[in-house]
C-alpha cells in the first residue's frame, strides 16, 4: 500500500522561504517519477513541478521557474519542494503525487496513480 504524506505547510509572510516534504511509504519509491501540484482557493489543480526517478533534470511550470526547487532523496523515500520569495498568490494546498509506471517525467496530472492529502500554505502580505 502506497501512502504519500505532505508536511511543512503553514502560515508564512510574503518573502519568506518554505520547504515542503512528501514522505512516501511502501516499496519502490525510486522506481517512480514524482510531482508537486497545488490548488489555490477557488481555482483548479495546477501542476507545479516534476522529477524523474533518480532526480535528473527537474521540470517546472513556466510560472514556477526560478523560485521553486524540487528534489528527492530516494534513500529516505522523500520528495521535497523548496519555495523561495513566497507571494500571496502561492497560497494553496500543495499535493505530491506519484507517476504511474508509464510516466517518465511528471508534466501534468495525467497518469498519476497516488496522491497525498495535501498541505496548506498560506502566505500573508
Amino acid at each position: 500500500q502506497v501512502q504519500l504524506v505532505e508536511s511543512g505547510g503553514g502560515l508564512v509572510q510574503a518573502g519568506a522561504s518554505l520547504r515542503l516534504t512528501c514522505a512516501a511509504s511502501g516499496r519502490g519509491f525510486s522506481n517512480y517519477a514524482m510531482g508537486w501540484f497545488r490548488q489555490a482557493p477557488g481555482k483548479g489543480l495546477e501542476w507545479v513541478s516534476g522529477i524523474s526517478r533518480f532526480g535528473g533534470t527537474p521540470v517546472y511550470a513556466e510560472s514556477m521557474k526560478g523560485r521553486f526547487t524540487i528534489s528527492r532523496d530516494n534513500a529516505k523515500n522523500t520528495l521535497y519542494l523548496h519555495i523561495d520569495s513566497l507571494k500571496s498568490e502561492d497560497t494553496a494546498v500543495y499535493y505530491c503525487a506519484r507517476g504511474g509506471p508509464l510516466v517518465v517525467t511528471v508534466r501534468g496530472y495525467y497518469g498519476m496513480d497516488y496522491w497525498g492529502k495535501g498541505t496548506l500554505v498560506t502566505v500573508s502580505s
